[in-house]
C-alpha cells in the first residue's frame, strides 16, 4: 500500500490517509486492478483491507485510514467485515478510525445491496464515502439512494476550476446539496494553489492531491504545508 494524506486546511492537520494498492514490484493500482476477476475479487478485496489495517497500525497512521472496497466482492456485509475487524483487533487499531470508500465508477447495478453494505458499516461506527463523485455513471442518482458521511469530488471536475465558471457552478451545486444533507466534501486531485484557493473560498477544506502530498509507499509522506497560505 501507498498512503496519501487528506488535509484539513483549516487546522493544518491530517484528516485521513487513503490506502492505495501497489504491486510488490512497484506497479501502480491500474496494473493490479486489471488482474482482478470474478474468481479472485473477494480474496483481493479482503487482502487489501487486512493489509491496509496492518500497515496503518505499524506506521502509526494519523487520523482516519481510508480503504477502497469493491461492493461486488461483498456478498454479505456482516460476514465480509469480519476479517477487517479481526485485523484491527490483532494490530490494536481502533476500528472507529476506519473510513470505507466506494468508487462511483464501480458498476454496481444492485443499489439495494450497496445501501445495505453502507448501512452495516455505519451501524458499526465506520465512516463511509463515495469516491470519484462526478466522474461515474450515476452522479446525483447514486446520492439519492443513500447518503454517506463523505463524498470525494473527482479530480476531473476540479481541474482548473479557478478559471472555469461551468465547473464552479457544478461544484457549488453539489456542495449545496451536501451541506443540506450534512455530508462532508473532500476535493481530490488538487494540483495548483489557484485550485486550492478557489475551493477554500467556497467552503471546501478537506483537500487531497499532489499540491499537498503525493502517495508514498508504505509510509506517510511529508506534507507541503507552505502550499496552505494563511487566510
Amino acid at each position: 500500500m501507498a498512503f496519501q494524506p487528506i488535509i484539513d486546511v483549516r487546522s493544518r492537520e491530517i484528516f485521513a490517509c487513503e490506502a492505495l494498492v501497489r504491486g510488490t514490484d512497484g506497479s501502480g493500482a491500474a496494473a493490479i486492478l486489471a488482474q482482478v476477476t470474478d474468481e479472485n475479487r473477494y480474496q483481493f478485496d479482503q487482502a487489501c483491507r487486512v493489509k491496509a489495517v496492518e500497515l496503518a497500525a505499524r506506521l502509526d497512521i494519523p487520523g482516519y485510514v481510508s480503504i477502497n472496497f469493491l461492493p461486488n466482492a461483498v456478498y454479505e456485509p456482516a460476514t465480509c467485515i469480519r476479517a477487517t475487524l479481526e485485523a484491527a483487533k490483532r494490530h490494536n487499531f481502533p476500528p472507529e478510525r476506519l473510513l470505507f470508500e466506494v468508487t462511483e465508477g464501480e458498476q454496481v447495478t444492485d443499489h439495494a445491496h450497496l445501501k445495505s453494505i453502507l448501512g452495516e458499516y455505519t451501524r458499526r461506527g465506520f465512516k463511509t464515502a463515495i469516491d470519484d463523485f462526478g466522474a461515474g455513471y450515476s452522479g446525483l442518482n447514486l446520492l439519492a439512494e443513500f447518503q454517506p458521511d463523505i463524498i470525494k469530488l473527482d479530480m476531473a471536475l476540479l481541474r482548473n476550476i479557478d478559471r472555469d465558471p461551468v465547473r464552479q457552478a457544478i461544484v457549488r451545486g453539489i456542495l449545496g446539496v451536501c451541506q443540506t444533507l450534512n455530508i462532508e466534501v473532500i476535493a481530490e486531485g488538487v494540483e495548483t494553489s489557484e485550485e486550492l484557493a478557489f475551493l477554500r473560498s467556497i467552503g471546501i477544506y478537506l483537500i487531497q492531491g499532489y499540491l499537498l502530498a503525493r502517495p508514498a509507499f508504505e509510509h506517510v509522506p511529508d506534507i507541503n504545508w507552505t502550499a496552505i497560505a494563511d487566510e
